[in-house]
């Protein structure tokens, strides 16, 4: 269970809320009902179903769900048109509409899917039912969204089949489409596909499919295969798009000396051009790849992409080129060229190259509440700006809040143990409502105790001022326990548990993380064993003491191993420490260039938010006051970030 919140004692629920529900004998008996008719629903045990038992329930509409999806395809439009608008402010209606467009697809009623359809909807199957029912009455936009779909390496659902079979018996998709997806099967390794495509061609087509034999074979051969391919030349593009990809991955400076031999007399599209050179460009900066740096740089101007510019400018920052660093952070959009980690960079080159304006640079940075405005301030040895909201909420806008629909099927999917219908319930209200409302939500989860509710509410809403919900203080008493038993910072503990999961105990990464932390559950057993524990499985993983207390060992461990550097640690703890341990043999040794030389743009990413994190959080248990919380300590900022930062051992 989590700690009482620190600085908020106990607080009761809202008034309001209570006066909205009803007693406690109806709400246990109409809950009893809701939930045994919910599972019969699921179950579609029709005659078990009491339906005047939840007549008035607010989770009726979850049956009625059930029900009608029940009677797809046979449900009429109308029926299913009036339960979308009946539960408008529910996610019932989107997972009615989805499930209507997929039933009515699967029949070929196409007519009675445009009914219900609105717009272009999510899922690969769907799309294709979608797609297919344009057929008819806009047989152009079918014909874009159809090849859209068609235009993968890998094999499409069945449902695709009567849409693709249309398009193709149109010549809407023709030989030179078949060949762009051979292509594309090619480069992901799909030999069956590859195949089964390739006898879709005629022989004017040999040409083509003996070219991309020789290549797979030999890469090298590219500057030596015909530069046309296929019929009038329509396949040189996906051939050399694709061969191209995977040159340029297996040896840059080799692919970029072919595309310069080839380009010249090179007749395809501008969308595959371009696709080779920011190819050759990302991985000739990722790998710094030298000889290929001036072709690089006469490029980057006319690709413009931003992503590509910023790669440049942490080569420069690794090379210690100033010049350089300013000159391509002039390159920038305006909106990414005022974030604090840009000013901060190019203060720092001022600064190097004895420009005056360093100071105002930094000034700017340090405006912004992230880790480069945190360092900035450092720099200017002023405190640091939160720049933090007032979250206060009236009592009549409470009184509302507790009132709106979503609020009491959240609440009343919570008492009939269904967590996970009741977020979807949560988040999709949060995002829906106006910032005021969403604002009252957030007040409500944080008086209902609900930290993972209130983070994802604070995100759905775009609250990112309001600090003292996006930060919340559950489970604090476990984190001081854990910090202080383990000689570990508990607010860097409260920063990485945000980071990980944004406090949801029950988070479940795809890898296999799990809970607050984000613990493997290797990792727990190995650490549970070192501590003397049991080893929790993979479900004691998830109580939140025990996730705090192995998670703040292993960091600590990661600590130690890093003669106390939190910096390292936290890169550790993400992409562990063997990675670490590399990247610190030919690390820069300033606290800083380390940040932007980590290789990994995940971890470089949480390691500045962690550090931030804890900034926050140590500074909302000061009542927002700032003075005296440093997000580095002296030693952090000082290291030589090399191999002499790892512990012997």
């Amino acid at each position: 269970m989590p700690s009482t919140p620190f600085r908020i004692p106990w607080k009761p629920l809202l008034t309001a809320a209570l006066l909205c529900l009803p007693t406690a004998g109806q709400a246990q008996s109409g809950d009893d009902a809701m939930r045994d008719a919910l599972q019969a629903a699921r179950d579609k045990d029709w005659q078990a179903i009491d339906r005047a038992a939840i007549a008035d329930h607010a989770l009726a509409g979850y049956v009625d769900y059930h029900r009608l999806k029940a009677r797809l395809p046979g449900a009429t439009t109308r029926e299913v048109q009036a339960f979308i608008d009946a539960n408008a402010d529910s996610p019932l209606a989107g997972w009615m509409r989805g499930q209507a467009i997929s039933a009515y697809g699967e029949a070929g009623r196409y007519q009675d899917l445009l009914a219900v359809a609105d717009g272009e909807p999510g899922g690969t199957a769907r799309q294709c039912h979608y797609y297919a029912a344009l057929l008819g009455s806009d047989p152009a936009t079918a014909a874009e969204g159809g090849r859209a779909l068609w235009r993968a390496g890998h094999s499409q659902p069945d449902a695709c089949d009567p849409l693709f079979n249309t398009l193709r018996a149109r010549g809407e998709i023709g030989p030179e489409q078949v060949w762009e997806r051979l292509t594309l099967a090619w480069q992901a390794g799909e030999t069956g596909m590859v195949g089964y495509l390739g006898r879709q061609l005629s022989d004017d087509w040999a040409g083509a499919r003996a070219a991309l034999e020789r290549l797979d074979d030999d890469l090298s051969a590219i500057t030596r295969v015909p530069s046309c391919i296929g019929p009038d030349c329509r396949g040189s593009g996906a051939l050399f798009a694709a061969a191209m990809h995977d040159y340029t991955r297996a040896d840059t400076e080799a692919a970029l000396a072919a595309w310069r031999r080839l380009s010249p007399q090179l007749g395809i599209d501008e969308a595959h051009r371009h696709e080779i050179e920011h190819d050759l460009a990302f991985y000739s900066l990722v790998r710094d790849v030298g000889p290929n740096r001036d072709w690089v740089d006469g490029v980057l101007p006319r690709l413009d992409d931003t992503d590509l510019t910023v790669l440049r400018i942490r080569v420069a920052l690794a090379d210690r080129d100033w010049g350089g660093v300013l000159a391509w952070a002039d390159r920038l959009p305006a909106e990414e060229a005022s974030d604090a980690r840009w000013q901060y960079w190019q203060a720092r080159a001022l600064e190097q190259l004895g420009d005056d304006g360093a100071n105002a640079a930094y000034a700017r940075a340090a405006e912004q509440r992230s880790f480069y405005g945190f360092a900035a301030a450092d720099h200017l040895d002023q405190p640091y700006a939160l720049n933090r909201a007032d979250t206060s909420v009236d009592e009549a806008r409470r009184q509302e809040i507790a009132a709106l629909p979503a609020v009491q099927r959240t609440e009343a999917l919570l008492r009939i143990g269904e967590p996970g219908l009741a977020n979807s319930e949560w988040y999709a209200a949060a995002a829906r409502v106006s910032p005021d409302r969403a604002m009252a939500m957030a007040d409500y989860a944080s008086r209902r105790d609900w930290p993972a509710r209130l983070v994802q509410t604070t995100i759905a809403a775009q609250l990112w001022d309001a600090l003292e919900w996006r930060f919340p203080e559950a489970y604090r008493d476990d984190f001081l326990q854990w910090g202080r038993r383990h000689d570990v910072d508990p607010y860097l503990l409260m920063g990485i548990a945000r980071r990980e999961s944004a406090y949801n105990p029950e988070a479940l990464s795809p890898v296999g993380a799990r809970g607050l932390m984000q613990l493997m559950p290797g990792t727990a057993s190995q650490v549970s064993r070192k501590l003397g524990m049991a080893d929790p499985g993979r479900f004691g993983v998830l109580e939140p003491a025990i996730n705090i207390r192995l998670g703040s060992a292993y960091i600590g461990e990661m600590i130690e191993r890093y003669r106390g550097n939190r910096l390292a640690a936290t890169a550790a703890y993400n992409a562990g420490p063997g990675r670490v341990d590399r990247w610190l043999r030919d690390a820069p040794q300033q606290f800083d260039l380390f940040v932007e030389s980590i290789p990994f743009r995940e971890t470089r990413r949480y390691v500045q938010a962690v550090l931030a994190y804890r900034v926050i959080f140590e500074s909302l248990a000061n009542d927002g006051d700032t003075r005296g919380v440093a997000m580095l300590t002296p030693a952090e900022r000082q290291d030589d970030y090399n191999g002499s930062l790892l512990a012997r051992r």
